[in-house]
């Protein structure tokens, strides 16, 4: 890295925070807590989707997919391009009710459907998710980078602390403070940002490499006509070029563990969690204007997310081809996990380098600041105000602050965790398999099936949240580890049981305030005011956004 690199990405850091703290100043302007919390509802479709991808988005795509694709080609690009499905589910069903009920919080949403016990709980797992899942794997990838950047080996040190845990908490207190100061509003005007800077640099880094490769004719010949850098990878049973390395779909014998029908079945289970029941990403379409844009916002992420396997997923692969075409004169990533990182240093001229290290930063910190705000909301709504329900605005954004603070600590503290597995993909995906599939089939069942109680749910979250923990526990300590797609989709089917048949022997009467939280005909959200025209029109939206991710799976397939 160059002055010039170092240079850029100091100027990046204190352009973001100044922004932050710049949206700090301007929600004074408003009122308290709805505009520390959900921007004063003042979210139109373009900034939702920008913000949502961007809450998704961290530096654990830019390292991890890369990771994946250098030893198993695109097949986790599944990942990225099932999302878009899920987000039209979003779109279509569950934004209008979330609308409908204006609530601050998820949680808040399923007390109003159930009962208070499923919010308590529903609550604690968004906590967990968001300073673990989201802020704690970020952090300890873009730590781990920035190290690689720097060239300084496992065990160095800086002002007397490791090396990596010295990068894990500067990137944490810088995103803790500008969204402690801005809340919500900072947020999104910061990953607004971040999602252009983080766009631009996976951009040049793809088409640098996708040039040097010689296209996409010399990518799938060098391919299937070169063994693969990394000697267990080439000893296994991957068919190279376009056979195989270059698609999507696979069978049961595949290395990777991503057969087509796992992905197929688990997928949905980890995805409609994620895009459709998580508070760190669903927070930006609660704070929408108003339906037009809770439901147009998800389609425009969802047409975002075709980027990501062209830019995140293929550079780990172009990276194999210039290996094995001795493009670097010999060298080579060390590990599969050093893919990005040495094409950013060995393809990128001065001044790029310090851009995409700048992006890379970029997506680390706009999913901490997304998981803090998140987490702050939680805490004030759905714990501090449930016990204490005349806390007014102002209190409530100070214990906000001073939970993005805690969050931040918390997520410092736990991000390591993440270098027990053998790839962050790997330690990323499990954890949500075995949070997500209560949650889940509470939520669908819920939505969509008026006779589902309060106290079956209440059952359905606790069981399964606890079975889960159990599994997590066996796999974490190498008792037991099976496919985690098939596990995450046979515990929601676990799930779905419980709920019915506790639904069925245990009946209660539908609370009159739940009735509007309920689709009784699956075609209802369908049949609804189309709020614009053309594209405008989320029904003429999610058919062309269908069509497209269609195609790519009949081209990539």
């Amino acid at each position: 890295m160059n002055n010039v690199d170092w240079v850029i990405i100091g100027s990046y850091l204190l352009a973001v925070v100044g922004l932050g703290v710049a949206a700090g100043f301007r929600r004074r302007q408003g009122g308290e807590g709805a505009h520390y919390f959900l921007a004063g509802n003042t979210l139109t479709w373009p900034i939702i989707g920008l913000a949502m991808f961007a809450a998704n988005i961290s530096t654990v795509h830019l390292v991890s997919l890369a990771e994946t694709a250098y030893k198993f080609g695109l097949v986790f690009g599944n990942f990225e391009w099932m999302a878009g499905f899920t987000l039209i589910l979003l779109s279509l069903f569950f934004a209008p009710l979330y609308l409908r009920s204006r609530v601050p919080t998820l949680p808040d949403f399923l007390e109003r459907r159930f009962n208070r016990p499923c919010r308590d709980v529903l609550a604690v797992v968004s906590l967990f998710s968001a300073i673990v899942i989201h802020m704690g794997v970020a952090l300890y990838t873009a730590a781990y980078v920035l190290r690689g950047i720097i060239g300084l080996p496992p065990e160095a040190t800086i002002l007397g602390i490791n090396a990596l845990y010295f990068f894990i908490i500067a990137l944490g207190l810088l995103t803790g403070v500008y969204t402690m100061l801005g809340g919500l509003l900072a947020v999104v005007w910061t990953e607004s940002l971040q999602t252009v800077l983080l766009l631009v640099g996976a951009v040049v880094i793809t088409v640098v490499g996708y040039l040097k490769v010689g296209g996409w004719n010399a990518l799938a010949a060098t391919l299937a006509s070169h063994p693969h850098p990394l000697a267990a990878v080439a000893a296994s049973k991957i068919t190279w070029g376009t056979a195989n390395f270059l698609h999507l779909a696979r069978d049961a014998a595949d290395p990777s563990g991503m057969a087509w029908y796992s992905i197929l079945l688990g997928y949905p289970v980890l995805g409609i969690w994620y895009w459709c029941c998580d508070q760190t990403i669903v927070q930006r379409v609660l704070a929408a204007k108003d339906e037009k844009h809770a439901r147009l916002g998800p389609l425009f992420c969802a047409f975002i997310k075709i980027l990501p396997v062209f830019i995140f997923v293929l550079p780990g692969v172009i990276c194999v081809a210039l290996v094995q075409q001795n493009a670097f004169s010999g060298a080579a990533p060390a590990t599969a996990a050093d893919t990005y990182t040495f094409m950013l240093i060995h393809l990128l001229p001065i001044g790029l380098k310090g851009l995409v290290a700048a992006a890379m930063l970029a997506a680390a910190m706009q999913t901490c600041s997304a998981a803090l705000n998140s987490t702050a909301t939680l805490v004030a709504y759905d714990l501090w105000k449930r016990w204490i329900p005349t806390t007014p605005d102002h209190q409530l954004v100070v214990i906000g602050k001073w939970t993005t603070v805690a969050g931040t600590l918390l997520a410092i503290v736990s991000s390591p965790i993440f270098g027990h597995y053998s790839t962050i993909f790997e330690a990323i995906n499990k954890l949500i398999s075995y949070v997500a599939p209560p949650i889940t089939a509470v939520f669908l069942v819920g939505v969509f099936w008026k006779k589902a109680t309060g106290k079956a749910a209440f059952i359905t979250l606790v069981s399964g949240s606890l079975l889960g923990a159990v599994l997590f526990v066996l796999d974490w300590l190498n008792v037991y580890r099976g496919n985690f797609m098939l596990i995450a989709f046979l515990l929601m089917v676990a799930c779905m049981v419980i709920l019915v048949i506790g639904s069925q022997w245990a009946p209660q009467p539908l609370k009159p305030e739940a009735l509007p939280l309920i689709w009784t005909d699956w075609r209802e959200p369908l049949r609804g005011d189309p709020h614009g025209r053309g594209l405008g029109n989320y029904r003429v939206a999610t058919v062309a956004i269908l069509a497209i991710f269609v195609a790519l799976y009949v081209v990539f397939r």
